[in-house]
């Protein structure tokens, strides 16, 4: 038969803090969730009052983009322009040569008259004739 271990009888139990110490430590936790839930009830907290959103006017983030320079990440944050599309435009710049004008943005598929028109206020101006890198 196995017997259990037993400290000896009168030997002190091993404690991380004294009672005193525990006393101490209950009382302060006792008064943080006092504290807690005193702000709570001053803030509103029965009637639903604690969250107060202001609001406050949608703010626009003003942009253009040089279609001859960006990468698919920037021209993915254009109005109809996917990830996908944003590939094709980058990959057509590189396979056809710079972009002259904002139309020769229509050679890319999946680029019409309607995303053109979306995206034209979001397009730097063009570079006049002759102007651009690389001819």
């Amino acid at each position: 038969m196995s017997e259990q271990r037993r400290p000896p009888t009168g030997a002190p139990a091993k404690r991380l803090l004294r009672h005193a110490d525990q006393a101490v430590v209950a009382i302060l936790v006792v008064a943080g969730l006092a504290a807690t839930v005193g702000w709570w009830l001053s803030q509103g907290g029965w009637q639903r009052r604690l969250i107060e959103v202001e609001r406050a006017q949608p703010q626009v983030a003003v942009f253009h983009v040089d279609v001859n320079r960006a990468d698919w990440p920037e021209l993915v944050q254009l109005p109809g322009i996917g990830p996908t599309l944003a590939r094709r435009i980058v990959d057509s710049r590189k396979n056809e040569g710079p972009f002259l004008d904002h139309n020769d943005l229509r050679r890319v598929q999946g680029i019409g008259p309607r995303t053109l028109d979306a995206i034209r206020p979001y397009l730097r101006p063009m570079p006049e004739d002759g102007m651009l890198v690389g001819q």
